[in-house]
């Protein structure tokens, strides 16, 4: 149940001064929306105005108040000392506030805490916004719930005011449920011995058992693996060239749990720069071994390093590469693509596979006949027996490049371009890995890029001209998901 209540307020802040937030710890979360100075690691920005230095403080746009370990006695000045907190913010004309708390904390739950911090809300000097409070038995849930929240509206930096025993669940929480997008810093509180509440710091960093990261971890996978599948059911390409010998595939993006527009719904790489979490694509993955049918604990994605390096999979891993290869049964290899190609090979005689990611840089720089290379040194192939599939990618109608760079897919050959003599020629990324890969030793007739019976049809389409089916860089900007191909040599 989620109680809502709609309140406004303004504070005063002096610009320069070196005020900074007490620390606060609290269970229920406390969310809300503010611009406020950092604690600890101020991240400053220096500006001069007519001669004269003047420090900006890095806007704070996004409190979390977290009363899960808060017992029903110190509710009253747990909030009071919030508040004393917010004061010291440079809050925004309509902040956003959500108060949480896990059902696990029983001694709040059961004084019905939404209705005491609603009633308590009006008793206090707070920011008057839009107030939620959040009561669920799952942390996750409640995490998850604000995150959307605060994705709907693209704010990223985070205020959390938490006690000291919290502060390391709380992380281990947000290192799954967020990314290094949103900037965190926290805010700790301690009840004293006469029942006094104030902030301390530093903070001494509190470890969390075995037993309590594992209980963290299954409440973020079972919360998640109950949530329902955005743009309908999972859709896989195949290659009609492949034999049964190899599970292989292309995924489109339906079917998967991812919520933004970008990234929605079957992403399937989580990215710093990205807001989809690690959690996420991990549940992504889950759901897509289950329609596939191989096991997630042996999947395994290459990088996307724009190059030409291949990891031989039980050789160290190499810091950068975009393919991998390896004749072990059961372990599924996976190469990402968002426009560039994800390429899938394949030696029915030496039972080897390999995947390899293609943009345009990995393309000039070889990566594709880098990946036929590996399978012939290390695993003893013959080029002839090797099979390519190559998976969704932008279309020369919607790809271009500089002409410095297209004249490098000129010299591979003519036909790979087109509108040459156009400040940005339109490039083939497919017609292009065919032609490399025949130069290479594969036969023509090893090389394709169709598909079995699917509503999108052959694997060639373009990536960009259907935003149905996949995901694209180039068309959805920073904030883009990813698809793949996958393949792994059958036990």
């Amino acid at each position: 149940m989620v109680v809502s209540y709609l309140y406004q307020r303004s504070f005063c802040f002096v610009k320069g001064t070196n005020l900074r937030l007490s620390e606060v710890a609290i269970g229920v979360l406390l969310l809300v929306k503010v611009d406020s100075l950092r604690r600890g690691s101020y991240k400053l920005k220096k500006k001069v105005i007519h001669d004269r230095a003047s420090i900006w403080v890095r806007m704070v746009e996004v409190v979390l108040i977290d009363f899960s370990d808060v017992h029903y006695d110190y509710v009253q000045k747990w909030l009071c000392s919030a508040v004393d907190v917010m004061s010291m913010c440079n809050l925004t004309e309509s902040p956003n506030v959500f108060m949480m708390s896990s059902q696990g904390n029983t001694d709040i739950a059961n004084n019905d805490l939404q209705t005491y911090l609603l009633q308590l809300s009006e008793q206090v000097e707070m920011p008057k916004g839009n107030l939620e409070v959040l009561v669920q038995a799952s942390f996750a849930a409640t995490l998850y719930t604000i995150k959307q929240k605060i994705d709907k509206q693209n704010l990223s930096n985070i205020q959390v005011i938490a006690s000291k025993g919290r502060k390391a669940t709380l992380e281990l929480y947000i290192e799954q449920l967020f990314t290094a997008i949103y900037e965190f810093t926290f805010e700790t509180l301690v009840i004293g011995n006469e029942g006094e509440i104030t902030p301390q710091s530093p903070v001494k960093e509190c470890v969390l058992l075995n037993q309590q990261r594992s209980d963290i971890w299954k409440d973020i996978r079972m919360f998640l693996a109950q949530l329902k599948g955005v743009m309908g059911e999972i859709v896989i390409l195949k290659s009609l060239l492949i034999p049964d010998l190899f599970l292989h595939g292309f995924t489109t993006r339906t079917g998967g749990i991812s919520y933004l527009p970008g990234l929605s719904s079957l992403n399937l790489f989580s990215s710093r720069k990205r807001r989809d979490p690690k959690a996420v694509v991990t549940e992504n993955i889950r759901r897509l071994s289950i329609r596939a049918g191989f096991n997630p604990q042996t999947f395994c994605l290459a990088k996307v390093s724009h190059g030409n390096g291949v990891w031989s999979l039980g050789k160290p891993e190499p810091e950068n590469y975009d393919a991998i290869v390896t004749n072990r049964k059961g372990v599924t290899l996976a190469a990402p693509g968002a426009d560039c190609i994800p390429l899938l090979f394949a030696d029915p005689v030496q039972h080897v596979c390999g995947v390899a990611h293609a943009g345009w840089k990995g393309t000039l720089a070889g990566v594709a006949m880098a990946t036929v290379t590996t399978m012939t040194t290390e695993f003893g192939c013959q080029v002839k027996d090797i099979l390519v599939a190559m998976g969704p990618c932008v279309g020369p109608c919607c790809f271009t490049l500089h002409q410095e760079a297209a004249q490098e897919f000129m010299k591979i050959e003519p036909s790979c371009v087109k509108m040459a003599d156009s400040p940005r020629p339109s490039v083939d990324l497919r017609r292009t890995t065919r032609v490399l890969l025949e130069c290479g030793g594969i036969l023509s007739e090893n090389i394709s890029d169709d598909s079995t019976s699917s509503r999108y049809g052959a694997v060639s389409v373009c990536t960009v001209c259907h935003p149905d089916a996949f995901f694209s860089h180039i068309r959805d900007g920073s904030n883009f998901g990813t698809q793949v191909g996958f393949i792994s040599v059958q036990g």
